[in-house]
């Protein structure tokens, strides 16, 4: 079986930045444990793979380790893919997952993904966190992911938590956060237990960073970084329940799997 696989760096203008995700378009569905192989032998944080539904498509993304119920990054990847390679007619795409539909559109030279938002709230400390962290956050709070709020940008960047100590901890993921020098937010996401230590640059995260920075900063329309070493750059707007997010994407590599 000859498959095609795009590799493609999100949320960024150039190679070798923001998050490199993988995109297998099928005409079906392959087998659970087929995908969850093919995703550990691609070894990124996201592989997606895409399947025609009508006149949209249907999306699933896999860890190296676990399927996700939401990704942004190979989101995104996937929107460039069909825009680019599947069909360059379209300027929108509405793919199925397991989060509901998520909206993609070129947009101001931008892919612009709309999602739903997932709102944080206060949480006590999950024990070990901490310390796993190595330095306590001013607020703690709690969606799907933990998200542990800072004073600076200096902080987040100096942050080196105990990656073994996190993948210990019954989550999904934790952000950190703090206000930016140049942006209005920036942000780290670690999912140890996920397969994906430190994630270049998280599209659902920032589900949960959206709301969390409109209702604190007191304005809809935001732009963020994510500062792990390969970086990535968003512009965040919040509408309702749901959150925008725009970035750019990069091509990296076009192929194919045979298996």
């Amino acid at each position: 079986m000859r498959i095609p696989l795009y590799q493609i760096d999100a949320f960024t203008s150039k190679a070798f930045g923001g998050n490199p995700a993988a995109v297998c378009p099928l005409t079906s569905w392959l087998a659970d444990d087929v995908m969850q192989s093919i995703a550990a032998e691609n070894n990124l944080a996201e592989t997606a793979f895409i399947v025609p539904d009508g006149d949209e498509f249907a999306i699933r993304w896999f860890t190296p380790e676990v399927e996700m119920d939401l990704c942004g990054h190979a989101t995104l990847a996937s929107a460039y893919v069909v825009f680019e390679h599947l069909d360059r007619t379209r300027s929108a795409v509405t793919f199925g997952s397991p989060s509901g539909p998520l909206h993609v559109s070129q947009k101001d030279g931008r892919l612009e993904m709309d999602f739903p938002a997932l709102r944080a709230r206060p949480t006590a400390p999950l024990p070990g966190l901490v310390e796993a962290l190595r330095k306590a956050p001013k607020q703690l709070l709690l969606a799907t992911s933990y998200l542990a709020v800072y004073d600076s940008e200096r902080e987040i960047r100096s942050i080196e938590p105990d990656m073994s100590a996190l993948a210990r901890l019954d989550a999904h993921g934790f952000i950190i956060t703090a206000p930016g020098e140049d942006v209005d937010f920036v942000s780290r996401f670690f999912a140890p237990r996920l397969g994906v230590p430190e994630d270049p640059v998280t599209g659902s995260a920032h589900c949960t960073l959206t709301p969390y920075w409109s209702e604190r900063l007191g304005k809809t329309e935001m732009r963020a970084r994510q500062v792990s070493k390969r970086g990535g750059e968003l512009w965040c707007t919040q509408v309702g329940e749901r959150v925008k997010m725009a970035g750019h994407a990069a091509p990296y590599l076009v192929g194919a799997i045979e298996i």
